[in-house]
């Protein structure tokens, strides 16, 4: 069953409340059963597995519609009484318009928090120019503000994922994607 505004509502205040107080643990469950089990053993929050939820299914990380995540956070949100942050990929668009369509349908799901990643998913040009990825999270920040706000946004560098293990570049990524509201 879908939780109610106001149970969404204080999930998200509860994610915030975890980051300010500091370091914890968040474990990644691929699907509901895994995500009852991590919140009897005490975890405070989860966060969804763009791999593991793919592999759960047979396919490969990256090869999952938006719509087929999207039923998915759905589903992880309503399994568990913690708040959920959303392994949110790419956006699910190369532009800002499309990113923020999309981050609108991830906030509508109840997730307490969701990452953005800089990765293009093409072997070539593995990263988003960065001028282009603060433009995706700044548009991100943008729908989740209308949205009510109340959603963690995490600009995720993905720089020595994707064969680009450029510790300044990664760090004045981060920056930047702090300043444009990650």
């Amino acid at each position: 069953m879908t939780p109610s505004p106001s149970v969404i509502a204080a999930r998200r205040r509860a994610f915030r409340q975890l980051h300010a107080a500091g370091c914890f643990v968040i474990p990644n469950p691929w699907d509901a059963g895994s995500a009852r089990y991590l919140q009897g053993l005490g975890f405070k929050a989860l966060a969804t597995t763009s791999s593991g939820f793919a592999w759960s299914l047979g396919h490969a990380d990256g090869d999952l519609s938006r719509d087929m995540v999207l039923a998915h956070l759905r589903d992880m949100v309503a399994a568990t009484d913690l708040p959920v942050n959303a392994d949110f990929e790419s956006g699910f668009a190369a532009d800002p318009q499309g990113v923020a369509e999309s981050v609108r349908l991830a906030v509508e799901t109840g997730v307490a928090g969701l990452s953005i990643e800089d990765a293009t998913g093409d072997a070539a040009n593995p990263l988003h120019d960065i001028d282009v990825a603060v433009a995706r999270l700044r548009a991100a920040r943008g729908a989740i503000d209308q949205a009510g706000g109340d959603t963690l946004l995490v600009g995720r560098a993905e720089n020595f994922f994707a064969g680009r293990p450029d510790l300044d570049d990664t760090i004045a990524r981060l920056k930047a994607y702090a300043e444009a509201g990650a």
